[in-house]
Formats: C-alpha cells, structure tokens, sequence
C-alpha cells in the first residue's frame, strides 16, 4: 500500500489585504501539517485574494505577493509538506495567474493557468495571459530579492507534474477543470495520480451540483485523487466564494468542506491508498492503450517520497453522501455570511432596513437574522475570531459577548416601518411582528407630513397640486405622487442609519440594506434612488419565486413564523390610496406575473434571446395556453419596459450574486442602458412571424392554439396592464 494524507481547505481571503491573506495561508498549513498531510491546497490567487480585479495590472500587488511567498519560504511552513500557493506572477513583459508549488523551502515549480476565466463575473484575460506552451517547461528567473533570500536563482515554468519517488502530482486551476479538453486526461495518462484544483469559484444558486459532478467525472473512468481548494466569504465585491473544498478518489467524494461558514480557515483533510488509482487503470483496457501512445508532459524530478506503507494506525478515508443545501438554506447563509463578512470588514457598527411588511424587505430582515443565529452559533462552538468581531460590532464591555441571536440582532440592527397615508395596518402589523421575532430595533415612522411639505413646495412654485389615478389624476401626476413616497424613504433611511448610532450612543454607522429583487431590476419596477437605493443589497439577484420559497422555509427553519403570512399576502407598493374598488397589486402595475419575469430573464440571459427568438421560443412554452398574438404581445411589453428602465441598472444598489440571469450593469450583464424601446426592426419581425402563423392555420383549417402541451412554465394568464406603476422612465 501507498498511505498518503493530503489537506485541502477553504480560506476566507480578503482582496489586497496582505496580513489577513498570509495569516490565512499560514494557518491552514499549520493545521495540515498537525493533521498529518504532506500536500496542503490553498485557493487561486490566495495571497493577493482572487477578487483585486484591476489591482492586479499594479506592480505592487505583484510585488507585495513575492514577498509574502517568501515569507513563507524562509519560515518552516513549507518543511515536510507540498504546498500549492496561488499568486500573481509576472514573465517578461506577460502577467500570469499561478500556483507555485513550494516543499522544504523551496520552490519546485510554478504552474501558470492555461485557461482563463472570461464569461459572466469573470475578466481575468484582462489581468492575465494564458501560458500556451505545452511541450516544454522553460526557465524563470526569480525576482533577486527572492533568489537572494532563498539561495535559489531559477525554477521550472510551464505545463507540466512533479515526479516523486513514489507518485505523480500535477495542479489543473479551476477554469482548466470546465475546458471541453481539460488537462487532467492527458496528466492521468502520463501517470499523475493527485491532482490539485485550486479555485476562485463563487456561490450561484443551485450551481454546487455542477462542480461536483465536474470532480467526480475527472477521477471516474480515469482514476485518481482530485484535491479542491476555494475561497470562502466576501473577499470585497459582489460575490460570495462557497468554499465546499473537497477530496475525491476514483469517482467517490471522501472529504468535503462546508459550503457556507463563517470561519476564515478551514481545513479538509483525507487518508488514501494510491495503489487503489493505480489498480483502477491497470483494470481499463482503453486506459492502459491510450497511456501507451500518450502525448508526453514535461515534469520536474523531486527526489522525496509523499507516502507511507501500510499501517493499520492509518484510517482510510471512506466515500460519503455529498452534503447539499436546498435553495431555500442557500439564499439564507449565501447571503447570510457574505453579509457578516461586509459589516465586520466595513467598519459598520450595523445594518439598518426600511421594513414595509413585505416579502422583499421581509426576505432580507429574515437574512438578517439567520446571520445574527450563525454569528452565535459559532461563538457557541468556539470560534474566537467569530467571537471577537461580534464583541468588537456590538460594543460589548466587561468581557461580555453574544450569547443570544435576538439580543444580538438589537444592538445592530434597525428596522423601520415608513408608513404613509397609503399603508395598510396590515402591512405595519406585519413589520413590527417580524421585527420583534428577529429581535430589531425597530421604529414606526409616518412620512405624510414630508410628502405634505414637498407638496406644499411644489404648489408654491407651479400653482398646481397633482392627484392620484383613483381621484381623477392623470398617470403622470399618478407616478409623480408615487416617486415622492419612495424618495422620501430613501433619504429618510440614509439619515437615520448615520444619527441613530449617535442617539443611542453607539459608535460608527450603520449600513442601509437595499430590497429589490432580481425581477424587479430586469423589468425596471423600481423608482430610481428609492429606499431600494441601499449600501447593499442581499437579494438583488434572487428571484420572487425563490424568495417567496425561502419564506416560507424561513418561517419553520429560522423559527420566524410570521413570515408565512407575509408570504401569503399578495405583493403591493402600497404606494397609491387604497379605495374599496380599488388595491395596487404589483404584477398589476407590472404587466406581467413574477413567474412570467423569471422565465423572461432566463431566456435573455442565459439563452441569450432576443426579442424575435424569444417570442419564438415561448410560442412553444406556452403555445398551449395562448395564441401567437398573445405571446408577441407579452414579449414586446417585456422588452418594451426592459430597455425604459435599463439605465436603472447602472445605478443599482451593489447586490449579492446568486442568479444567473440577473441584470446587474457593473459587473455580469454588461449591455447599453440607451434604447430605442419600440424595436422597430425586431418587433416588426415577430408581426411578420404572427401573420404568417395565422395564415398557416387558416390554411390548414386549424384553430386550435399553437404548440405542445405546456412544459409548467406556469402562471401565463393575460395580466392587465396598469397606468400608475412607480418605474416609468427617468
């Protein structure tokens, strides 16, 4: 038998901040090494943190990472064990993303990643070159002060494993794993048994299963043991890292970390028998002909044996069920730890959310809370720097600390019902039951009399007071009467989150939670610069339907009962009069159900349609429901509405990330926010389609609906288009 203990780990990196990310990386390898492994895997770009983005086209960043990698090399860090380190380096005049593979202080060579992350969230052919050569390592020449401090003056570069006396090591990294034609294949057939992924991979509904699949096909039909390392936090922007480090062996996961944490260092560790890998090939009689007219990869000799022989005081680690989260446990502690990374990162003192009663601003009073139970759940199991930041955010005095996540959530926390004239006793009752099970701080405040100023104002410069719809007014008094409620909150929400701390005297700030949802933001139904215009926002990119699911799972799982019946309630602005003949309802004001937007963002951003495919594609999706009329008609009110309310995104709240089709401007959906909103061209191309369908009917003599059966896309009843939503324009 060949005994080897290997550690992977997820590390809570912050991007740029040196101290923290070396602290880190020096931890996980202590923990490795009193576990025993002689391979420790840390994260993609682990010293700098993988989210600097345009930090890395600075020479000091580069810099500052060699002089920590030497930091490491000159302590004992590196004695007795493999370690995998991933860092910016520069060659020539070409920046690369490597991993440095490092043992017995000393470097043995530098693996640059051939295959770089350039869709979605990712834009690293901006920062980096992909290395391209294949059928040779080449010579580095190490910075002098490194070579100096090292006594070391070159290293092998490139494409390529390490030969040990006893097995075979090579690194794949992250987006290599995902290629159509990944590296691992032809490294298995050149007899590299362990392969190391390390990964900067952010957290994505329902997205887990994929990267898992990913490692255990890797292994399956070609053998071997695949190490994954990844972040684990908010590292600075939009994502989240989900961690979920893992080992798998010949096809079977044997260790696997958690996907959601609050710990900055965790380690994986697992114990295997490589005689298992090399037993597995020698049984596949197409392994063993194409590893016989392989294509050969360049390795560099290592003169050190990694394994032990057999000894019963070794366990073997055995394969397990993989552990996933439900959506519903993902949007609270996705959202939950990245939102305790920001306010212990920020220098906040806490959050503050303008709560309405509603099941968006409900969703994240409800995130809000799983983040105060994480937070003392952790204390509970020791964690001590978990422990230290809450003492340090809750200002805790004489050796006091959180004990209990609803007295927690009081003192960093602030809810605050702004009600006006317009808000119903239902929804306020709501606000203040959630508020009081979370454990808030929470406020009613009536904003009538600022809307009555405001107003008084306007008469006073115009000789003019406008009215709403239901009173006899027009739209655009309607809107305007409805965009003053929603920018009074927001400026309201804004101060208090700055004085409120001063009043009760605590120190700091507090940082204002944004509440629209990803369909809201796709469709535009949002005032610009309302109380959804926050420091951050934990569901900006979370549909309606996933949140309404995850209320309802909240108010079992998070013991927040309440929130069934918010869920229940049917979702309004309250932002118009309510009459006995008349109640704003937001898919009404929309045009559109929540579930017909969601089907709308999939298939224009993941599917990539635009308006004459998309219409195409729905005609069979819901062909069994409607007539091609219909569905021309609900595609060109979408698009119409999409590119009025485009520029909203280039202002929206900064959001977590968890929707593959959100529409967010900065960073993953990068398109213009100036349209010409009639589509002349492709609209008059889907009449062309209509015509031409209905001529074929009449022909045939067939009028029945078009399309097979419907595939569930659900809810696709005509809505009425209403006059008085508050997200027309600018």
């Amino acid at each position: 038998m060949r005994l080897l203990k290997v550690a992977t780990c997820n590390l809570n990196q912050w991007a740029m901040d040196f101290d923290c990310n070396l602290k880190n990386i020096k931890e996980s390898i202590a923990t490795a090494k009193e576990a025993g492994a002689v391979i420790r895997l840390g994260p993609e770009l682990e010293i700098t943190g993988y989210g600097c983005e345009d930090h890395f086209l600075e020479l000091d960043t580069v810099t500052h990472a060699w002089e920590c990698l030497k930091d490491i090399l000159l302590g004992d860090w590196t004695e007795g064990i493999l370690c995998s380190i991933g860092m910016p380096i520069i060659r020539g005049s070409e920046r690369y993303n490597c991993q440095v593979l490092c043992l017995n202080r000393k470097i043995i060579m530098i693996r640059p990643k051939m295959w770089l992350a350039n869709d979605g969230n990712y834009r690293e052919l901006r920062w980096f070159t992909a290395w391209k050569q294949k059928d040779q390592l080449v010579d580095f020449q190490l910075p002098h002060e490194i070579s100096e401090a090292l006594s070391q003056k070159s290293v092998p570069f490139g494409y390529g494993f390490i030969q040990f006396l006893d097995t075979a090591v090579a690194a794949e990294v992250c987006e290599e794993l995902f290629t159509p034609i990944p590296s691992h294949t032809e490294l298995a057939l050149n007899g590299v048994e362990v392969f190391m992924n390390a990964s900067g991979s952010h957290h994505q509904l329902r997205k887990l299963d994929i990267r898992l699949r990913a490692f255990i096909g890797a292994t399956h039909t070609n053998g071997g043991v695949y190490m994954y390392s990844n972040h684990q936090g908010c590292d600075g922007g939009r994502l989240y890292y989900d961690g979920c480090a893992c080992i798998v062996v010949n096809g079977d996961v044997v260790a696997q970390g958690s996907q959601f944490s609050l710990k900055d260092v965790e380690i994986v560790v697992a114990q295997i028998d490589l005689d298992a890998v090399s037993s597995l090939r020698g049984s596949i009689s197409s392994f063993q002909e194409q590893a016989s007219s392989k294509t050969k990869v360049p390795s560099v000799a290592s003169p050190y044996k990694l394994c032990l022989p057999f000894n019963l005081k070794m366990r073997l680690s055995s394969p397990l069920k993989i552990k996933y989260h439900s959506p519903e446990e993902e949007i609270a502690f996705g959202p939950g730890c990245w939102l305790w990374d920001y306010l212990r990162r920020s220098g906040a003192s806490g959050f503050l959310l303008p709560l309405s009663g509603g099941a968006d601003s409900s969703s994240v009073a409800a995130i809000v809370g799983c983040m105060c139970q994480l937070v003392v759940k952790e204390i509970r199991n020791g964690d001590e720097q978990v422990k230290a930041d809450a003492i340090r955010i809750g200002n805790y005095k004489d050796s006091q600390y959180p004990t209990d996540s609803r007295e927690f959530a009081r003192r960093i926390f602030y809810t605050v019902f702004m009600g006006s004239e317009n808000s119903s006793a239902a929804t306020k009752l709501r606000a203040k039951v959630l508020a009081d099970e979370i454990g808030s701080w929470h406020l009613d405040v009536a904003i009538d009399g600022v809307v009555s100023a405001i107003l008084s104002v306007f008469h006073t410069l115009t000789g003019k007071r406008p009215r709403y719809k239901v009173d006899g007014g027009s739209n655009i008094e309607n809107l305007g009467l409805q965009n003053i409620q929603a920018r009074i909150r927001m400026v309201l929400a804004f101060m208090l989150a700055s004085l409120l701390p001063w009043v009760h005297n605590k120190p700091g700030f507090f940082l204002v939670l944004g509440s629209s949802n990803v369909d809201e933001g796709l469709r535009g139904y949002l005032t610009k610069y309302d109380c959804s215009s926050a420091d951050i926002n934990p569901i900006g990119s979370i549909s309606k339907q996933d949140l309404r699911a995850f209320l309802r799972w909240a108010a079992i799982h998070l013991c927040y009962s309440s929130l069934a019946d918010i869920e229940a309630a049917p979702p309004t602005a309250e932002l118009e009069p309510i009459r006995s003949n008349y109640s704003q309802l937001d898919e009404v004001d929309m045009g559109m159900t929540y579930e017909e937007l969601s089907v709308y963002g999939r298939l224009r951003k993941i599917f990539r349609c635009g308006p004459v495919s998309m219409f195409q594609n729905l005609c069979y999706r819901w062909g069994a429901r409607l007539t091609p009329s219909q569905v021309a008609d609900k595609v060109k009110h979408f698009f119409k509405y999409y590119s009025i309310n485009r520029h909203k995104m280039t202002v929206l709240t900064p959001s977590y990330h968890a929707e593959s089709y959100s529409p967010e401007d900065n960073r993953f959906d990068l398109r213009q926010f100036l349209y010409n909103a009639r589509w002349p061209y492709q609209f008059h191309k889907i009449d062309e389609l209509v015509r031409e369908i209905d001529d074929e009917k009449v022909a045939t003599g067939d009028h029945e609906t078009i399309g097979a059966a419907s595939d569930g896309g659900g809810g696709m009843g005509v809505v009425a288009v209403g006059s008085g939503n508050p997200n027309v324009g600018f």
